[in-house]
């Protein structure tokens, strides 16, 4: 496994946690989240790009993986921001603005999966929006200066 490929498959375990997080924000992962989640990842983050994990399977699966070991194991889910803002400064290439628009699209798809976004739903997509902003106006504010 190449150097790049290591740090896609970090990349998707990050976005993983964040995804879980809008899923299990009210206490419960329902089915149609986990189902919308597999829909996205097929349509939207296995033709992204194509590094491999150790496996030799497709980094993005480690989506699905990573979602999956967390439902299982009820993970945490307290630090998943912040720790998304960090990820995000150290490797920022690897969000650009068809990267950020993706996952943009699978929170909110999961958030919709099930009788719409709840209040928690929609303050946790807010501050992931933030993020990604920020990403962008980091980029623009050193072009400019």
């Amino acid at each position: 496994m190449k150097p790049y490929d290591k740090t896609m498959v970090v990349f998707y375990q990050q976005i993983d946690k964040l995804f879980y997080n809008i899923a299990a924000v009210d206490k419960t992962v329902r089915p149609e989240e986990i189902k919308e989640l597999k829909k996205v990842i097929q349509k939207e983050w296995l033709p992204l790009e194509n590094t491999v994990d150790n496996f030799g399977s497709h980094s993005a699966h480690q989506i699905e993986i990573v979602f999956d070991w967390l439902v299982e194991n009820e993970g945490n889910i307290d630090q998943v921001i912040p720790d998304l803002k960090t990820f995000r400064i150290v490797h920022s290439s690897l969000f650009t603005d068809q990267v950020n628009a993706i996952i943009l699209k699978t929170a909110k798809a999961i958030a919709d999966s099930f009788a719409g976004k709840n209040k928690s739903e929609h303050v946790l997509i807010s501050q992931l929006s933030a993020v990604l902003e920020k990403q962008y106006q980091n980029k623009t504010h050193s072009i400019i200066t």
